[in-house]
C-alpha cells in the first residue's frame, strides 16, 4: 500500500488542538446562551437582576413575634445571624451539613434547618425558635412532656427536636406511631431518646399546643 509520508489521522483531518480549541468554544458557547436563557426567563417572571455582596448590607428579621435588624453578607446563613449576631443560641450547630436538624427551626410554621437557609432569605417572613416557644419557669406543654418523658438526655439535639415536634403536632392531631416515626425522621438524636420523644408526641398531639 502506498504512502504519503503522513502520519493516519494527521494532514487536513481533526487534530487534538483543533479538537481541544472547537470543544473549549462549544462549551462557552452554550454557557453564554444557557446564562442568556436564565437572564430571559428571570425577566419573563418579574425577578430582579440586581446582585448583592459580597459586601455586608442591613437585614430585618421578625422572630417570635419580635423585630430585629443586622448588617450581614450575603453569604451569612439564619442558623449563623441567629447565634452569632442576634444572641439566640437556642438552635444548634452540630453537622453544618443540613443532616442532623439540631439547628431546626420554623419559618412560616414549617421546619427549616437554619444551616440550609441564608439569613438574606429568611427576611419577612415569620421565623420561631425555641426561645420564642417557653421559658423555664413556664414551659410549653410539648417541653412539658419533653421532661416528664425522660426525651432527652445530654440536651444538645433537643431545641431542634422540640421545633420539629411543635411543626409536626400542628399537622398531626391524631397520629400513629409510624406517622411520628416518619415525621420525625429529619432530625437525629445520638443519646438515643426516640422512644421517650414518640412518647411526648403523643402526649401534646390533638391538644391544640
Amino acid at each position: 500500500m502506498a504512502s504519503d509520508g503522513k502520519k493516519p489521522g494527521r494532514g487536513a483531518g481533526l487534530t487534538r488542538r483543533t479538537f481541544l480549541q472547537g470543544g473549549a468554544a462549544g462549551a462557552l458557547a452554550t454557557g453564554l446562551v444557557a446564562e442568556g436563557l436564565t437572564q430571559e426567563a428571570r425577566a419573563a417572571e418579574g425577578a430582579p437582576e440586581a446582585l448583592v455582596g459580597p459586601d455586608a448590607l442591613p437585614m430585618s428579621f421578625r422572630i417570635n413575634g419580635k423585630a430585629y435588624t443586622a448588617t450581614l453578607e450575603p453569604r451569612v446563613t439564619l442558623l449563623d445571624a441567629l447565634r452569632n449576631h442576634l444572641d439566640l443560641t437556642g438552635a444548634k450547630k452540630v453537622c453544618d451539613r443540613a443532616t442532623c436538624g439540631a439547628c431546626t427551626v420554623l419559618v412560616e410554621g414549617k421546619p427549616i434547618y437554619a444551616c440550609s437557609m441564608l439569613a438574606i432569605e429568611a427576611q419577612g417572613r415569620d421565623i420561631q425558635t425555641i426561645e420564642g416557644l417557653g421559658t423555664a419557669d413556664e414551659m410549653h406543654p410539648l417541653q412539658e412532656a419533653f421532661v416528664e418523658n425522660d426525651a432527652q438526655q445530654c440536651g444538645f439535639c433537643t431545641p431542634g427536636f422540640v421545633m420539629a415536634c411543635k411543626a409536626f403536632v400542628d399537622g398531626h392531631p391524631n397520629p400513629t406511631e409510624q406517622q411520628i416515626t416518619e415525621g420525625l425522621g429529619g432530625n437525629l438524636c445520638r443519646c438515643g431518646t426516640y422512644m421517650g420523644i414518640r412518647k411526648a408526641v403523643k402526649a401534646v398531639a390533638g391538644k391544640g399546643v
